[in-house]
């Protein structure tokens, strides 16, 4: 269906207004009498070069920490750390210091390889999932993880209930997730 130069000026300032494909379509038909299906009115704003407004919140990705419960996990005997080594006079004790593992994203995974293992599914049946998988942490931890709608990673199915991955498991989980779901075209 052909639009008039005056329609396609109308569609282009609902668009730039903020309004979604399903609002645009409405306003088409009620505006103009001009009933078009959701995908044409997509392809319409395609042809048309417009970008719609995303109505999702900006999500910091980054720290798939955030996206989990604040529950912390009960100790258990493969999450406990080493013995520390006692210092020496050469190595005094200091304060450690706090490094943002966002910002600093190459000082993972060791030269070894990653810490983390992920296998991403052929076939998404998870409701409102773009992609999803497994994933398997470095101490042995499965779960199921998910990337919803809006580009957010969620975990299901952890085989320890109540875990929470260590921040270098969650830094290299992020990274493993990102580079499988480029492969595969997302």
């Amino acid at each position: 269906m052909s639009l008039t130069p005056d329609q396609k000026k109308a569609v282009a300032a609902w668009i730039s207004g903020g309004d979604n494909l399903s609002t645009v379509q409405k306003r088409l038909i009620q505006e103009f009498k001009l009933s078009m299906t959701y995908r044409d009115v997509r392809f319409l704003v395609d042809d048309l070069n417009l970008e719609l407004k995303d109505p999702a919140p900006a999500v910091d990705a980054s720290d798939v920490t955030k996206t989990l419960p604040a529950k912390t996990p009960a100790p258990t005997a493969s999450r406990t750390p080493a013995p520390e080594a006692a210092p020496t006079e050469e190595s005094a004790p200091s304060e450690p210091a706090e490094t943002e593992l966002d910002d600093d994203l190459t000082a993972l995974p060791p030269e070894g390889g990653s810490l983390v293992t992920i296998d991403v599914d052929k076939v998404t049946l998870l409701p409102g999932a773009l992609a999803s998988g497994s994933v398997t942490f470095s101490d042995g931890v499965t779960a199921k993880w998910m990337v919803d709608q809006y580009g957010r990673p969620g975990f299901t199915e952890v085989s320890q209930p109540g875990y929470r991955p260590t921040p270098e498991d969650g830094q290299s989980f992020m990274r493993e997730l990102s580079a499988a779901l480029q492969k595969r075209g997302f």
